[in-house]
């Protein structure tokens, strides 16, 4: 029996990470397809130890210069947009000027990426598959914390640990509520899968 899962994919990122890679990988697997992939990237932890760096090399990767697709339609987009719109409202960080993006213009399938801080699982954009170039990022202070909010979900398709720690990785990975996961590796697809 096989089943299609949602995907509000989590990524748990350990202070002992290869920050660079790391960053490089994350930002392609929450972006690439502007989002729209079952495996992407929706929501990133990270522990507070590297935090900050994480953030800010993962914004400044997000680069103006590097064009996003279309959304499959301008409702998706729509729909996106108001997820960022409503966690703003509540009190989340956007770090991404979305003007730098010249095709992003409401009413367009056409969306500039975003990088969301200060979230919380109180908002949708955490919990809601928002299949769109949308990502929270959120600290936490230990691995149990981390697991805590990667099971919050009610969709499990796809999960990834960012870690130089195989053990970790293997004891991390049998407590995540998914599908598939991935040890310093995301929205990755093996021609073998049955999906």
């Amino acid at each position: 029996t096989g089943l299609e899962l949602g995907g509000k994919d989590p990524a748990y990122v350990r202070p002992d990470c290869d920050l660079k890679y790391t960053v490089e990988t994350l930002v392609d697997g929450s972006f690439f397809n502007s989002g729209q992939c079952c495996c992407a990237i929706e929501r990133i932890y990270v522990h507070a130890d590297i935090y900050d760096a994480f953030v800010e090399a993962f914004v400044a990767e997000t680069k103006p210069e590097t064009t996003l697709g279309p959304m499959v339609k301008t409702k998706a987009a729509d729909f996106v947009r108001a997820q960022i719109a409503e966690a703003i409202s509540q009190g989340a960080k956007a770090h991404i000027d979305a003007s730098l993006f010249p095709a992003d213009k409401p009413g367009t399938p056409y969306m500039a990426p975003q990088v969301l801080t200060n979230v919380t699982h109180g908002m949708r954009v955490m919990t809601e598959e928002s299949f769109g170039p949308v990502v929270g990022i959120m600290k936490v202070s230990s691995d149990d914390e981390a697991i805590h909010f990667m099971n919050d979900s009610d969709f499990g398709l796809s999960a990834s640990i960012w870690t130089r720690d195989a053990d970790a990785a293997l004891k991390i990975g049998d407590q995540i509520e998914t599908g598939t996961w991935f040890m310093n590796r995301c929205d990755y697809l093996d021609p073998a899968l049955a999906w």
